[in-house]
């Protein structure tokens, strides 16, 4: 049975995380033993400068970060298992507790929170695991005046793409203020959206290809188990549209209007996953019901073989009972019949006949198992 990776995440935020702050005050940090230790890493720029660099030292990073403040910085920050550096980043950068409490928490859902000084998004990502499984990581966004950070739990994403873009100057996104950043952050994610979803489908496809040849479980589970899949990013994608909608729908200024129609944008796309995701559920729904038909056209068409079978016999069976097999051995003239059942005098009669029922019982097996009807459905 698949234990599958989102489920296994939350069993571990609930025996580590959840019952570990039962009781605390709000806005109460505690990291998981197994979360990864931090990588600090600062993307500065502006239309004709860029500089990209791994901080080892904090201070370092937050030294540079204020001695420019006419650049463009990007604090990228992956794994955090350093609640000191959480605490000094929270501090320095005047995020609120309860929005850092939901960045290391890693399982909400995408939204948007316009208080304090930082605007804060959440966003999720999503990946095709080669066991037919999705996972999905948070990433959690503040935006300030002049910079944006990014937390998230992996040192692994789908981000490198914009990264070349800002080290390459391509776009306007060195040209922009920061709130493009976000954007671009939540464009990439959602863009990745669609190649999982391009695997999903090519899956999918490998599955109803299956079900014309040998339908069993282990092939309706498969369905099942993606159904549960989509249904999970379905609810994420669900999450992503109410976010979207918020900020175009957002009136207090804190995103410049010329920015949000890149966020008009993003919500398209997301609007598309769903419909994408929404097809794929009515198609495992119809895979669900042609595997239904397939094992009860087989099961007719075994039935009907034996029902064949049992046809040929029942006469036969039916003169034996009426004779009895009782044919007599001796003539009236006295000569002996050697035709009329002779193995009733064999000596090793009964074992011939015990291994003749055998040989049937086993030739039976052996073509039921031929025709694959002592195979699970």
């Amino acid at each position: 049975m698949k234990v599958f990776p989102r489920l296994k995440k939350f069993k571990a935020l609930q025996e580590n995380t959840f019952a570990k702050k039962v009781g605390q005050r709000p806005g109460y940090l505690y990291v998981p033993e197994n979360a990864h230790g931090p990588r600090m890493f600062l993307l500065s720029f502006n239309e004709e400068v860029f500089e990209q660099k791994e901080y080892s030292d904090y201070n370092e990073l937050l030294q540079y970060f204020r001695a420019n403040p006419q650049l463009q910085h990007w604090i990228d920050i992956r794994g955090y298992r350093d609640i000191t550096l959480l605490e000094k980043i929270l501090a320095d950068f005047q995020i609120h507790p309860l929005q850092m409490e939901d960045v290391i928490s890693d399982y909400q859902r995408p939204k948007m929170d316009t208080e304090g000084k930082n605007l804060f998004f959440i966003s999720r990502m999503i990946t095709f695991l080669p066991d037919h499984c999705l996972d999905d990581d948070q990433i959690s966004i503040f935006v300030g005046a002049n910079y944006i950070i990014t937390f998230q739990s992996d040192y692994e994403d789908c981000l490198d793409v914009l990264r070349t873009r800002i080290k390459a100057g391509r776009g306007v996104v060195r040209k922009s203020p920061v709130h493009y950043i976000a954007y671009a952050i939540m464009d990439v994610t959602i863009d990745n959206y669609f190649p999982v979803l391009a695997q999903v489908g090519d899956y999918l496809e490998e599955l109803e290809d299956t079900l014309f040849g040998q339908p069993n479980k282990k092939l309706l589970n498969e369905i099942l188990n993606m159904k549960r899949e989509m249904l999970k990013v379905r609810r994420i994608a669900w999450s992503e549209r109410d976010k979207l909608n918020e900020i175009l729908r957002s009136d207090n200024n804190t995103i410049p209007d010329d920015i949000k129609i890149y966020f008009k944008d993003v919500y398209d796309h997301i609007v598309q996953v769903l419909d994408i995701v929404d097809n794929y559920r009515e198609l495992m729904g119809n895979l669900t019901e042609l595997y239904l038909s397939n094992v009860s056209n087989r099961m007719n068409e075994i039935m009907k073989v034996l029902t064949i079978i049992s046809s040929i016999f029942i006469p036969l069976s039916f003169v034996a009972g009426v004779y009895g097999m009782n044919f007599s051995r001796e003539n009236p003239d006295g000569t002996i019949n050697y035709l009329n059942m002779p193995e009733l005098y064999h000596p090793y009669g009964y074992i011939i006949l015990l291994a003749i029922m055998l040989l049937i019982l086993l030739g039976q097996l052996y073509f039921f198992y031929r025709k694959g009807w002592l195979r699970s459905f």
